[in-house]
This record gives structure tokens, sequence and C-alpha cells, in this order.
């Protein structure tokens, strides 16, 4: 990896369109983006690891945005910032929705940078038609048999019906 490296993390249980659109923009930023997958057994996520690695792959596969940086998938279980120290990240990308994001990555921002403050941490603010959308919510709206595709991605869709059983 050469040039600038961005690291985007998160638990992607499943990716939403707020995620790509993050993703979208992020790699204007970077020549690098490492999407670094936590592991997050304590989330009790409902798709495996290996799901979410290959519906993260098939979503940025759609965004058509191979020619602005590379961007590279990789699971991860251990300390945010010492998984940042091997991928020799120069910057962290964090979105935000609302107010109540800001004070938990408020907090994080310090931490990390006790942690190693050669790494900075940047805020991108999703768009405003996504800013509702959280992984929690649409799997809960597709549990109850609600209308999902105007918040994942066309190939994520099916696979959420399918493991939480939807219509």
């Amino acid at each position: 990896m050469a040039g600038r490296i961005g690291l985007y993390p998160g638990t992607f249980d499943p990716i939403t369109l707020g995620h790509t659109d993050i993703i979208r923009r992020a790699v204007k930023l970077v020549d690098t983006l490492v999407i670094g997958v936590a592991i997050n057994r304590d989330k009790g996520p409902l798709f495996s690891l290996d799901e979410r690695v290959a519906m993260i792959k098939e979503a940025i596969a759609d965004l058509g945005i191979g020619d602005k940086a590379t961007v590279i998938v990789e699971p991860f279980d251990e300390l945010l910032m010492h998984f940042a120290e091997k991928q020799k990240v120069d910057v962290i990308v964090r979105g935000l929705r609302a107010v109540s994001d800001f004070e938990y990555e408020f907090q994080m921002v310090g931490m990390n940078a006790f942690l190693n403050d050669d790494v900075e941490t940047v805020f991108l603010m999703a768009d405003a038609k996504y800013q509702a959308i959280a992984s929690k919510l649409v799997k809960e709206i597709a549990r109850l048999g609600g209308d999902i595709s105007s918040f994942v991605p066309p190939t994520v869709a099916p696979k959420l019906l399918a493991k939480v059983g939807g219509v």
C-alpha cells in the first residue's frame, strides 16, 4: 500500500447505504481505504464475519470507485489502534449521523490520541437521506416484514431477509 491510507472500521452487520455513502466519499481523501470489519462478539452480530466481509465486497464492487482508491476489506479482532498501526494507517474515517454519535466518537478520538497521536480521525457526516439509517433498525424492520430496499444495497436485502425470515 502506498500513499495516504485510511481506515473505516465498523461491525457492518449488515452494511447499509449510509456505510456505502461514507465509503464513496472516503475514497476521495485517501489512496487506499481499508474497511476494517470488527468481529465484535459482544454485539452478537446477526451475520458471520465471512458473510459481512462478502457483503461489503459485493456492495463496494457496485459503487464504481475502483479508479479513485484501492479498497481492501480486512477483519480484525483487536484494539482499533493496534489494527490501524499494523495497516500503517494515516487516518481513521468515522461516519456521523447525529449529535449522539459525536459524543461517543469524541471520547474515542481522545482515547485513540493517547494510544497513537500520529493517526488522525476524520468525521464525515452522513448524507441527509441516510442519517436515520442504523443497522440495528434495519434488522428490526426486516424482522417485522418492512421494506428495507431504501436502507441497504440491493445485494444485501435478500440476504438480510433470508437471515431474519422476513418476507
